[in-house]
């Protein structure tokens, strides 16, 4: 395993032989404030999607915390509270720079949820495409209780999990939802035991970067692309996106390791 650090708040660890592996993990790391997004951590985020995502050998990225007790408490408050309205608008861009930096990585995303995911740390775990969450697990989009909106996505990403209704309800009531409701409700896809988390969203990810890393990426493209569009409008979607596999080195290889009986020896291109 290597590790590269990006800023003093982010960490992103390579698994695998050598470090060489194929699932990254960027790992929050500003523990003493349970992980609240200061201006300084967003821009980390950012930077380090940028380079996960320009990165041809990583298939799968896990996005986990170093804090016990929290996956992230969202916006940092504190930091916010000193800024003037002029420092506030100019700030707004590296926030949304990382979430947007999470959501558009072009391959699965997996998030380890463990203790308060709140506000923009919810965001970022509904910024991904499966959350992995133990039964310490408490998420919820509180921002309407200090005056604010969900600002990370949250208010276009949580009806596309639950439904409009139930997203409403839980965004204006601003509650705090622990970890088997928020099973039950959609707002994760798997509960584990406590402290669990981050070594079953690891083992998901290996399970996912076995499988082809240009199928992959067009699979993911296909379904954020396609989501919300009509059935023909997603279909034509799908149709670009298989053009785009069909004739790769990864389908001649995945056909002739299954003809083969043997484990693929994906190209990667």
């Amino acid at each position: 395993m290597s590790e590269e650090r990006f800023g003093e708040f982010v960490l992103v660890r390579r698994h695998g032989d050598g470090g060489v592996g194929y699932v990254a993990e960027l790992a929050l790391d500003r523990p003493k404030a349970m992980n609240a997004v200061s201006t300084e951590m967003a821009r980390s985020i950012a930077a380090a999607c940028t380079a996960l995502g320009g990165d041809k050998g990583v298939r799968v990225v896990v996005l986990t915390s170093t804090h016990e007790r929290a996956f992230c408490v969202g916006a940092d408050l504190k930091e916010r509270n000193s800024f003037t309205d002029a420092e506030l608008v100019r700030q707004r861009p590296v926030a949304r720079g990382a979430y947007t930096g999470v959501l558009e990585l072009p391959v699965p995303v997996i998030a380890a949820v463990h203790g308060f995911a709140l506000g923009g740390g919810f965001e970022l775990a509904l910024s991904c495409d499966v959350i992995v969450a133990d039964r310490t697990a408490v998420v919820g989009l509180p921002e309407v209780s200090v005056g604010v909106i969900p600002g990370g996505g949250g208010t276009q990403l949580l009806p596309r999990r639950v439904g409009a209704a139930r997203a409403a309800e839980l965004i204006f009531s601003a509650r705090r939802v622990e970890a088997v409701e928020a099973r039950e409700l959609g707002l994760v896809d798997q509960l584990v035991e406590a402290g669990q988390d981050r070594e079953e969203a690891l083992a998901l990810a290996s399970r996912i970067a076995a499988n082809s890393p240009v199928g992959l990426r067009a699979a993911k493209r296909a379904l954020r692309v396609g989501f919300g569009l009509d059935l023909r409008a997603g279909l034509e979607v799908e149709d670009s996106a298989w053009r785009a596999v069909a004739f790769s080195g990864d389908r001649a290889e995945g056909v002739a390791a299954f003809n083969e009986k043997r484990p693929p020896e994906w190209p990667g291109e």
